[in-house]
């Protein structure tokens, strides 16, 4: 790139991760995307290696009348200092959101079947939409609850930065905990008892939140096939969205891909669990 502004301008939009910056003063500049500092220290370590491997040929780096090194500067766009909150925090908020939507939806619907009362709601006038309805409110306040605190402390505890507009930020969690009231819904039609449903809820979810969504490890080091299995593990879309709507600050339109594949999933989700929901008990 010929200024630092073109090459910011390429890694805010998402077209590069990182981008080279060379000046006419000899001078080398590494912008890096650091809102994954994981993928960030990576990519730096290797730039780094492959100019240090590079100046051993003087041809390619030397000038023929002017001996001297190359200057390289490193800047880490939206997280300088590396701070490893910035990665765990979108982290935190998709897997918290995702288990307690989902797995305590799950189980309090079949909590009812255990009971024997799920009979009772459903021969009621009550419609059986409004039953299902009726069990997710508490999880979806709740969940808000939890949303609304990670932020708070995240941005006056941690020093995490809400840069991007909070309006679009609550309008994507609001998707996801749809999304995760859905599985749930899902979990509770497949599960009999408690026990199951809490089996499931483990199997389903637990696991693949924090294995596969790029909380602890970046889906890009993963071998190919666990990148596949991760395409259809929700929360990996979410974080993703959280991390450049929360870090970078950019606008609807750069997680437009993210928020469409929640959506796509929310719709799935919903309309197989709606249609499996037994009125009767069988």
């Amino acid at each position: 790139m010929n200024t630092p502004r073109e090459a910011e301008q390429l890694i805010r939009s998402q077209k590069a991760d990182m981008a080279l910056v060379f000046a006419q003063n000899r001078g080398m500049q590494i912008m890096v995307d650091g809102s994954d500092p994981n993928m960030a220290q990576q990519w730096t370590t290797y730039a780094l290696q492959t100019i240090a491997a590079d100046r051993s040929a003087p041809a390619t780096l030397h000038a023929a009348k002017n001996d001297s090194p190359i200057t390289v500067h490193t800047s880490l766009l939206y997280n300088p200092q590396m701070k490893s909150a910035y990665n765990f925090v979108p982290a935190i908020m998709g897997m918290l959101l995702m288990l307690i939507c989902a797995m305590m939806t799950s189980i309090s619907i079949v909590r009812e079947k255990e009971k024997g009362t799920m009979e009772v709601l459903l021969v009621s006038p009550v419609r059986p939409l409004m039953v299902i309805i009726a069990k997710a409110v508490p999880y979806l306040i709740l969940a808000f609850g939890i949303l609304i605190t990670i932020l708070l402390m995240a941005r006056f505890v941690l020093g995490v930065p809400l840069a991007g507009s909070l309006f679009w930020i609550l309008a994507v969690s609001t998707l996801y905990i749809l999304l995760a009231l859905s599985l749930g819904l899902l979990i509770s039609n497949v599960a009999q008892t408690q026990l199951v449903a809490l089996l499931l809820s483990a199997m389903v979810l637990l696991m693949p939140v924090v294995m596969l969504s790029g909380m602890l490890f970046p889906v890009e080091s993963m071998p190919t096939i666990l990148q596949w299995i991760s395409a259809i593990v929700p929360p990996r879309y979410y974080i993703e969205a959280m991390r450049k709507l929360m870090i970078m600050g950019v606008g609807i339109g750069e997680v437009a891909r993210e928020v469409a594949v929640l959506a796509g999933m929310t719709v799935v989700l919903l309309a197989i669990a709606l249609r499996k929901f037994n009125v009767r008990l069988e």
